[in-house]
Formats: C-alpha cells, structure tokens, sequence
C-alpha cells in the first residue's frame, strides 16, 4: 500500500518540476539574448582605448593607444599585441610594454607606437592589421590593479599599397 503513495507523490513532484524547469529555460534564454558585457573599460578611473592604426608610409604603421584618466595622479600599465589580419590564423607582428604616468595637468594622453609591416604577409596585395591592449592601473601605494579584459581596434586596411 505505501507504494502507490510512492507512486503518486513522485508524479506529483515531477508534475511540481515542469513550471520550476521552464521558468529555468526562459531565465536562461533570456540571459543568452541579452547583450554580453562588453570591456570593461574603466580601472580606478582610467580608460586605455586602441585606437585604429594610421599608415605612415613606407612599410610603417602607427598602432596609437589612448589613455584618460579623470581622477589625475595616475601610472598605467598596458600590454599591447600587434597582428596583421589573415584568413585563416592572423600573423603576429609584436608587442610591447608601455608604462605610463598622468597627473591632473595631463589627464589624456595619446601614445604612438610604430612598427613595420612587411609587405606580402599574406600573398594578396595590401595588408589589413590591428592591434589588442590590455591594462591595469597602480593604486597610490604602487599596487597593481586586475588587468583588464583584451580590447582589439577597428582593422586598418590597404596598408603597403602605395610601394
């Protein structure tokens, strides 16, 4: 007699499960619909931004990053990757290290960083390259914070097709 009890409360709780699991699917759906997080772009009031490289002749690119800093009185150190953009697995070109301070008269810096780009890199005609940053910002006894999530500029193309 006790297993038919058994029996009926157990279909009852699957029963009970069906509203608790969709309810489930649907906070789940929603959660992969809504937009992700994008960069977080802001460290103890600093922004460090890859701007889009500029083509300064020859076979020299200038991958600039951007650095702001509200707050003033601050060292920022970014790591910096440059690649030239293929098809397939894109061709690292290099990176670098920058170490930088602001303080309130100096609140927005630009910092250039040049580098070749050879020519043929992917054997179709002008090359396409971008760079990735990432950053952290010192506190004021000289800790460093997390480091940011990498952030990629915009693709500048037709580079190397004026020699």
């Amino acid at each position: 007699m006790s297993t038919p009890t058994m029996k009926t409360r157990s279909t009852r709780s699957r029963i009970a499960l069906v509203p608790l699991l969709s309810l489930g699917l649907l906070v789940g759906s929603v959660a992969v619909a809504a937009p992700a997080q994008a960069y977080d772009e802001s460290i103890r009031g600093c922004t460090v931004t890859p701007l889009k490289p500029t083509d300064e002749r020859g076979n020299w690119v200038n991958f600039k990053i951007s650095v702001k800093c509200e707050d003033g009185k601050r060292t920022v150190h970014i790591r910096q990757v440059r690649f030239e953009a293929d098809r397939g697995r894109d061709t690292f070109l290099g990176d670098s290290y920058f170490v930088r301070h602001l303080d309130r008269h100096d609140r927005y810096k630009v910092i250039d960083s040049l580098d070749q780009v050879k020519k043929n890199l992917d054997r179709h005609g002008s090359e396409e390259v971008y760079h990735k940053i990432s950053f952290a910002v010192e506190n004021d006894n000289g800790r460093l914070s997390r480091w940011s999530e990498w952030k990629t500029s915009e693709v500048l193309r037709n580079v190397n097709v004026h020699y």
